[in-house]
């Protein structure tokens, strides 16, 4: 059975090191890029382009995070692409040159990568046949429309690489086949993505290109449980423009993503207004969390503005309206105007290991939200209860509590607690009590510090805890070639994808830290 590729932004940066002697010595660097990038289809959720030099390859030659999160098994097959297309023999290979654009697109499998390349001005296409004296691969010719390249049957693999001419200069590859007859016929106008100007781009040592829109579409390809997802965009209408940061325990991108101009508003959007402030809760998470989605506020009137605003663009503000005046004539409680008086400025919605869900919110005055929220559900002791009502936390505080229908809640010091079991619930305040707390696990502190500390959006995932809920929903092909090799999983620490709102745009930070420390039991069977 065909492989399947799981595929994150770091399989980018490997596969870009191990086709390093097959599409090199591109034009200068910045000046084919939107060219590039209109050739590529739009359903494309990330493209990473990085200069095809030396040094860039030397940096993450032996880096153990980079084959972790790649695979061993891709490395291998990707390094023998490199070694065999080779015409030559000489380590440079067919396209001597700057920069490579590799992106990635969701497939009925998982995942599959297109390698697009735009050829030096005096190169030969004859350069291919030279390849045909290779008794290692079998080539024949292969055409899609007036697409014409080559199919290339590689023996050590047994995987097939299709290239083609684009026209141009352009050349597009690909082990999928139907990718590169999708890339074959797409010439887009304009395309998608922000472009890097030519000064940034000329100065990086590599730039990962994000559509939002396509982001979640690509996170499902992993999964066959949509329930597993350990992040959600929101219909986010925006692209971004990362630089890369290297350190030898960590791969860092930084940069700004902007919101499409014209493009629908989706949630997240209700954050645009927010300036940056500390984050706290993450320092009563639990430690058994596997991934939590964060946000933070420096103005909670303003938000809760822009909320209403949004929900009534979205359509549900009648709904929302009738439900607050059904709580009023049957409880007397005005629910809304409590809730947005006495809320914090920060909320999160967590998976833990156990597959428990859970939302924590910050309150200004817990003992004074307390009595409305036991007057509009069925009680379970002084200080928790469970809802009487469908869907009130959406609507007070919008689509990251879309889970969480008639949640079971207590209220512990100035914090609301939520989950959908009250089993869950005590979970919770016995990790609350006991102060057994994410921040206080071995090796936290360590990533923290590479993350941004002030920010309004975060999303992160505990990579040790969150492999117990990726076995239940995860593709089995993908989750064993991601957990069982060696490196693996198992010597990353953690994944932060941070989101800072800065006018129309949001700073962006996206950080995996590696495990310093590698315990034996790391590795999950897949039953």
């Amino acid at each position: 059975m065909k492989r399947i590729i799981f595929i994150t932004v770091i399989l980018l940066v490997a596969c870009g090191y191990i086709t390093v002697a097959y599409f090199k010595n591109l034009n200068p660097p910045g000046q084919h890029t939107s060219q590039v990038m209109r050739s590529i289809p739009a359903n494309a959720a990330m493209v990473f382009e990085f200069p095809n030099d030396k040094s860039f390859y030397d940096i993450f030659k032996n880096n153990k995070l980079l084959a972790a999160i790649s695979g061993k098994d891709n490395i291998d097959d990707l390094d023998t692409l490199r070694k065999i297309l080779n015409p030559e023999n000489n380590g440079e290979g067919l396209f001597n040159g700057q920069h490579l654009f590799i992106s990635v697109h969701p497939a009925d499998t998982g995942t599959a990568l297109l390698i697009t390349a735009v050829a030096p001005k005096n190169f030969n296409n004859k350069a291919f046949d030279l390849l045909k004296a290779n008794k290692q691969l079998l080539i024949s010719p292969y055409t899609v429309g007036k697409r014409k390249g080559y199919a290339i049957y590689i023996k050590p693999i047994k995987r097939r690489f299709y290239i083609i001419n684009k026209g141009r200069g352009i050349y597009t590859g690909s082990f999928s086949n139907n990718l590169i007859q999708a890339a074959a016929g797409n010439e887009a106008e304009k395309t998608d993505y922000a472009i890097s100007p030519t000064q940034q781009n000329n100065n990086s040592l590599a730039n990962l290109y994000i559509n939002y829109q396509q982001f979640n579409p690509l996170l499902k390809s992993y999964f066959t449980n949509d329930n597993s997802l350990p992040a959600s965009v929101y219909g986010l209408a925006a692209t971004g423009i990362l630089s890369l940061n290297y350190k030898s325990d960590a791969l860092m991108f930084n940069g700004t993503s902007s919101l499409t101009q014209g493009g629908r508003h989706g949630y997240l959007n209700v954050f645009i207004n927010q300036k940056p402030v500390d984050n706290h809760l993450k320092n009563i998470l639990p430690s058994t969390t596997a991934y939590y989605n964060g946000f933070a506020l420096s103005n909670t009137k303003q938000f809760f503005t822009d909320l209403d605003k949004w929900q009534q663009n979205t359509g549900i503000s009648k709904k929302e309206s009738s439900l607050y005046a059904n709580i009023k004539n049957e409880t007397g409680v005005n629910i809304k105007q409590a809730f947005n008086l006495l809320a914090g400025n920060e909320f999160a919605v967590v998976t833990t290991r156990f597959q428990e869900k859970l939302a924590i919110v910050a309150l200004k005055d817990g003992s004074k939200l307390l009595p409305h929220f036991l007057n509009i559900s069925s009680g379970m002791s002084e200080n928790s209860g469970k809802l009487n009502y469908d869907r009130l936390m959406y609507y007070l505080l919008g689509d990251a509590f879309g889970g969480f229908r008639k949640p079971y809640f207590m209220v512990i010091d100035n914090y609301l607690i939520l989950a959908a079991t009250y089993q869950e619930i005590q979970s919770y305040y016995e990790s609350y009590m006991n102060r057994k707390f994410l921040t206080k696990t071995d090796g936290y502190s360590n990533f923290d510090n590479l993350m941004s500390q002030r920010g309004n959006i975060c999303y992160f995932v505990h990579s040790k805890n969150a492999r117990y809920v990726f076995r239940r929903g995860m593709r089995k092909q993908t989750y064993r070639s991601f957990n069982e090799s060696e490196p693996g999983w198992q010597n990353v620490f953690g994944v932060s994808y941070q989101l800072t709102a800065a006018g129309n745009s949001f700073y962006t930070n996206f950080c995996i830290g590696a495990n310093a420390k590698k315990d034996e039991d790391e590795t999950l069977t897949v039953n």
